[in-house]
């Protein structure tokens, strides 16, 4: 004999959870974000630029200055400011840095078609120069530190050499055994 199924609510139960879910209407869209809008990057743009600095490695710094009085003399274009920025790059001045990751944020900035082929390129060198110049500014203080270090240490040297003077020069301490009071 077959046992019968019980027939309790559970059919009642799955049918209204199915009505619920289709009753509740479809699932909310997400918001839409904005097309983005990506700008065509001409990599032969690039091509040019990176014989430049391959060329800016080999040079001495005279060549240099005269690269760089060459490219400030020229029109500037987002190129021009890149070539400068390379230049800037390889001379060892103080703000030289500064001024190439200035000339580099310009690029960057620019909305012209000659300026948006090179993003990339001038990402990564504005990368580069930003770490040079944090690790220039760590080295000046490793430096200040050590000349403060070795300062201290001097002083402290000629302090102990001073003490050592000052106990050469006082007399000979007794010991107990010898000239003992009374003795014969």
């Amino acid at each position: 004999m077959i046992a019968a199924r019980p027939r309790g609510r559970w059919p009642g139960l799955l049918a209204a959870a199915l009505l619920a879910a289709c009753a509740s209407g479809p699932a909310p869209e997400l918001a839409a974000s904005p097309p983005m809008t990506v700008a065509r990057v001409d990599e032969a743009a690039m091509l040019p630029l990176l014989g430049h600095l391959q060329l800016l490695q080999q040079m001495s710094p005279q060549e240099l200055q005269r690269e760089r009085g060459v490219l400030a003399a020229m029109p500037q274009t987002p190129a021009t400011q890149v070539r400068l920025a390379m230049v800037l790059g390889q001379v060892r001045g103080p703000t030289d840095l500064i001024r190439a990751l200035g000339l580099l944020d310009a690029v960057l900035k620019s909305r012209e078609p000659a300026a948006a082929s090179l993003h990339p390129l001038t990402r990564v060198l504005a990368s580069q120069y930003r770490e040079r110049l944090r690790l220039e500014t760590q080295n000046e203080k490793l430096l200040q530190q050590l000349k403060d270090s070795q300062r201290r240490s001097s002083e402290l040297q000629e302090k102990l050499d001073a003490l050592t003077d000052i106990e050469r020069s006082l007399p000979a301490r007794p010991t107990a055994g010898s000239n003992a009071p009374g003795g014969p």
